[in-house]
């Protein structure tokens, strides 16, 4: 099974709507590993690890998060890290 880890960047009114838990409720779904987190400039940063169509879904998911509203996603392909879990820094 391919692997792959991208870094996705949410731009909008993504901080204080639940964007995080959803986004670890959404990725343990899918058995997506990595990590998410608000950024100060009010955008959350997240990476994401696992099959392509496992990550595809998480991001789109996100962007149709029910509270809140994206505007914008940056995403890049970086290395896989092999990470065991999705956790929320």
């Amino acid at each position: 099974m391919d692997i792959i880890r991208r870094h996705i960047v949410f731009h909008g009114w993504v901080q204080g709507v639940g964007f995080r838990y959803t986004a670890k409720y959404q990725a343990s779904a899918r058995n997506v590993t990595g990590w998410v987190r608000n950024l100060a400039d009010g955008s959350v940063e997240m990476e994401a690890e696992g099959s392509p169509e496992a990550v595809r879904g998480l991001i789109s998911a996100m962007e149709q998060h029910s509270f809140g509203a994206v505007t914008e996603i940056e995403t890049d392909d970086i290395p896989p890290e092999h990470d065991l879990f999705f956790d929320i820094l």
